[in-house]
């Protein structure tokens, strides 16, 4: 007996089933574009990939849209990238593109293309994980076929230009199906073995040759890299994966080797002039610690105790002569002021009164000068005083009419 299945288990196994195959899910397709739309509001575009025989349904989000440089249209050929499913809910096969090119660029430009924008979307190229090389690595890593003419121009470019550098080699196969694991072995050999920097390389060749430098793994192997990686694949012309995600890509091995180490004659030149400079700063440290010295020696100078008593002693004999000459000064002009006060006083002595004539008339007993007649009464004793001494007197009544007069004993 039978037993019926729904339409869901039918469409959900189908998806399964596709899913899981390896060629649906990494699928390249040619085809006719119809029926391209661009949704306004999710930025998804819808289209269907024809032949002379088929029509398949497609899909590319918009993250994958974002990544295209224009915009197909209906009618164009297109080579695109993706994987097949199955839409349940319409019951359609269809696929969902990440990567559309324009037809007849071939297939592994078309993947070279793909896998480019799908490790740049994810940051592998950023420019600000890039490092530099070191100035000068002490242990160089050089990842490449052991018998290849890459490897004998690297090492002697190395050997000329630094020989102090120590190198380390890590051989891998450069071509064919294996070279891909090869590569991502010797890498990780590289990065144990403690070097400064590391150099991938090889020589030149067609697209194919070098396919195994556009292998997803190796990218993410270069990537991984703990210490600054320069990428030497190819000739000038030639570009990978691998140079986007190295650090620095140089168009040569050889190239690539010159750009590793300095040059031992530049080394040299750059010593001598850090000797020069050295010199030079040192020099001018010991000029000016001896002048700080000197300046600290006359400062110690000038304020030595027995200095400054020198000076506090001068200054004191400064003083005394300054005081000396106040004084006598002083005493001068005292005596000036003395004898013109002795003048005034002088002038205004009674004794230089009486000298021109004049007499002072005093009451013998009071001493009293007199001045008025009532001052001395008739009979009262009087000493008159000229200027050769004193006389003896007595007062007498003046005649009517007649000045008071005295009378001499």
């Amino acid at each position: 007996m039978y037993q019926a299945l729904s339409i869901t288990e039918v469409t959900t196994y189908l998806g399964e089933l596709l899913e899981s195959h390896p060629l649906f899910s990494d699928l390249w397709l040619e085809g006719e574009l119809s029926e391209f739309k661009r949704h306004a509001a999710s930025g998804h575009c819808y289209f269907s990939l024809k032949d002379e025989g088929a029509l398949l349904r497609g899909v590319m989000w918009k993250s994958a849209a974002a990544r295209l440089a224009a915009l197909p249209r209906s009618g164009d050929l297109v080579l695109a990238h993706g994987r097949l499913g199955f839409y349940s809910p319409r019951g359609d096969l269809q696929i969902y593109v990440d990567a559309m090119l324009p037809a007849g660029v071939g297939l592994l430009y078309a993947r070279f293309e793909e896998l480019k924008a799908r490790l740049e979307a994810e940051g592998l190229f950023s420019p600000e994980r890039k490092r530099l090389p070191p100035a000068l690595p002490r242990r160089i890593g050089l990842v490449t076929a052991p018998g290849g003419a890459a490897l004998q121009d690297m090492l002697s470019i190395l050997a000329r230009r630094c020989p102090l550098v120590q190198v380390v080699v890590a051989p891998c196969l450069v071509q064919g199906e294996r070279a891909p694991d090869s590569i991502v072995e010797a890498l990780y050999q590289a990065y144990e073995a403690g070097v400064d920097l590391i150099i991938l390389a090889r020589g030149g060749g067609s697209l194919e040759d070098l396919w195994a430098f556009n292998d997803e793994a190796v990218a993410r192997a270069v990537f991984a890299s703990p210490v600054p990686l320069i990428s030497g694949v190819g000739h000038e012309t030639d570009t990978t994966i691998v140079d986007y995600v190295a650090d620095l890509r140089a168009p040569t091995p050889s190239a690539a080797a010159e750009l590793a180490v300095p040059e031992l004659a530049d080394l040299r030149a750059l010593v001598d002039a850090a000797r020069a400079q050295m010199t030079f700063a040192v020099s001018r440290e010991i000029a000016g610690h001896r002048a700080a010295l000197a300046q600290a020696a006359r400062a110690v100078e000038h304020y030595a105790p027995m200095r400054r008593l020198g000076r506090d002693r001068q200054q004191v004999d400064d003083l005394a002569r300054r005081l000396e000459r106040a004084f006598i000064t002083g005493t001068d002009l005292r005596l000036v002021n003395l004898r013109g006060l002795t003048g005034r006083l002088a002038t205004l002595s009674p004794l230089a009164t009486l000298a021109r004539g004049y007499a002072v008339v005093r009451h013998a007993e009071t001493g009293r000068v007199v001045t008025a007649p009532d001052h001395a009464p008739p009979g009262a004793p009087l000493t008159i005083t000229v200027r050769d001494g004193d006389l003896a007197a007595t007062a007498q009544t003046p005649p009517a009419g007649a000045k008071p007069e005295t009378r001499r004993q």
